[in-house]
């Protein structure tokens, strides 16, 4: 079944309340069949004490994008997902402006997924390169 942008919005919005997505400012921006597409902001709160991203808070939006990607192929009433391995290569720093990190499965397994996952700028200029793993694991009651 194939989720409208309007409900999927709204239930990255539910899921993000009170969470380091609400902190960070993370939207949904975009999604397909294959990828997903978040945005943050680069302001202050996200800098490090040189006033560049923070390559921590690069990383928490790629983990975001996959693991909200992940969770898309999945009944969330009976599995949950969690990250287990996350590289990141940061290329390029930026100041000001958004950041998007948009993620694309390189495998879709029932078990584990494994996504790759580009973060660019507002020009699309590539500011990290990151990988990560995720797993699907049954919910208990």
């Amino acid at each position: 079944m194939q989720l409208s942008k309007e409900v999927l919005v709204e239930r990255f919005q539910a899921i993000a309340k009170n969470t380091l997505l609400e902190t960070l400012h993370i939207e949904l921006m975009d999604f397909g069949d294959d990828f997903l597409i978040l945005k943050m902001p680069v302001t202050p709160k996200v800098h490090q004490p040189d006033g560049v991203l923070h390559g921590g808070a690069t990383v928490a939006l790629a983990e975001t994008c996959g693991s909200f990607a992940a969770e898309l192929l999945l009944d969330t009433k009976q599995f949950f997902v969690r990250g287990i391995e996350i590289s990141a290569n940061h290329i390029k720093s930026v100041r000001s402006g958004n950041v998007y990190a948009r993620a694309t499965f390189i495998h879709k397994g029932r078990t584990t997924q494994l996504f790759e996952i580009k973060v660019t700028d507002d020009n699309d200029n590539l500011i990290s390169l990151c990988k990560l793993t995720t797993i699907s694991l049954p919910r208990t009651k």
